[in-house]
């Protein structure tokens, strides 16, 4: 009889062993000590990823957290990508996680008017980004903020940056006022390069697109010094001032030199810059100058123009510009 009770015991006593194995390894908690970045590669199994967890000490076994999903889980396949690890987090929490997609989401800006050749060198400097990557036209590049996963390739982040300027492009197009000056998309596109580099300020875009838009409708030239920059350099600064041989070029950007629109964008336009080409603000301005606030006057008449011209060259001599 006393026998018998000890066998009874030491099963009891196995059993809940055996229990607390078992919730140990099927229901109990993870080993992550601190956040900690964790990388699916594409074509990874579960029961590699569960053993990469082991290994890297983050579950307690890797066959428990099989078990747990096989019994437990959702049956959904996981993803590939780049996970954050929590200490809060238990095995139903990871798997979950890396089955719903829960990556870690990185973002690079590109702003409005950056050229294409700094956008690629941008997307270079990435380092979690991978592969090589084509210049793209110029004006094809919606400058916004993008997410991207760690192993993304440069490219396919680049081909949807210029799906969205596609998208916006063809939704603004729609909308347009029929006071804009432009007579197809493309010609919007260019025009907004240039009054995207013509002012820094939001509530001039408007004006100075109305200004140039009056001059496109006589057949006056742009006068844009940005555009006699920009086969120069494609874009990157200058860093001195204009020759008078380059106001004089008569290539098919300059429009010092040549009436009507450039033969192409001088930059990737952001929203603002399309949208007020496409609707330009009403004036009866036909030139502009810096009025050293970081601004611009406006003016009517060259005569009006002349006297804000000689007030900006006073100004920069008085302050040593």
């Amino acid at each position: 009889m006393k026998r018998t009770g000890c066998l009874i015991a030491a099963g009891l006593v196995a059993m809940i062993a055996a229990g607390a194995f078992f919730a140990s390894t099927l229901l109990g908690a993870a080993s992550i000590k601190v956040e900690t970045p964790f990388v699916i590669e594409q074509g990874e199994t579960l029961t590699s990823v569960a053993h990469k967890l082991e290994e890297q000490r983050l579950i307690i076994s890797a066959d428990g957290f099989l078990l747990r999903a096989k019994l437990l889980g959702s049956g959904k396949p996981i993803q590939a990508g780049e996970f954050e690890l929590k200490p809060n987090m238990d095995q139903a929490d990871i798997l979950r996680a890396f089955q719903n997609g829960d990556v870690i989401r990185r973002y690079v800006t590109i702003p409005e008017g950056m050229p294409s050749v700094l956008v690629v060198e941008r997307l270079m400097a990435e380092e979690l980004l991978t592969g090589e990557v084509t210049l793209p036209e110029e004006g094809s590049v919606l400058p916004d903020t993008y997410d991207f996963e760690r192993g993304e390739s440069r490219q396919a982040l680049l081909d949807r940056m210029k799906a969205a300027m596609t998208a916006y492009l063809a939704q603004a197009w729609d909308k347009r006022s029929p006071d804009t000056a432009v007579g197809s998309i493309e010609e919007a596109v260019i025009l907004a390069s240039i009054v995207e580099k013509e002012t820094g300020l939001p509530e001039e875009r408007g004006m100075v697109a109305g200004v140039m838009s009056n001059r496109l409708r006589i057949g006056m030239q742009l006068g844009a010094d940005a555009t006699t920059i920009y086969p120069i350099t494609k874009g990157r600064p200058l860093g001195r001032e204009i020759r008078v041989s380059e106001l004089r070029d008569p290539n098919p950007y300059n429009t010092r030199a040549i009436a009507g629109l450039p033969i192409g964008p001088i930059t990737n336009p952001g929203r603002e810059a399309i949208a007020a080409v496409l609707d330009p603000e009403e004036t009866d301005a036909f030139y502009y100058v810096a009025d050293g606030s970081g601004g611009h006057v406006f003016s009517r008449t060259l005569e009006e123009h002349n006297a804000n011209v000689r007030k900006w060259r006073e100004f920069r001599r008085e302050n040593g510009i």
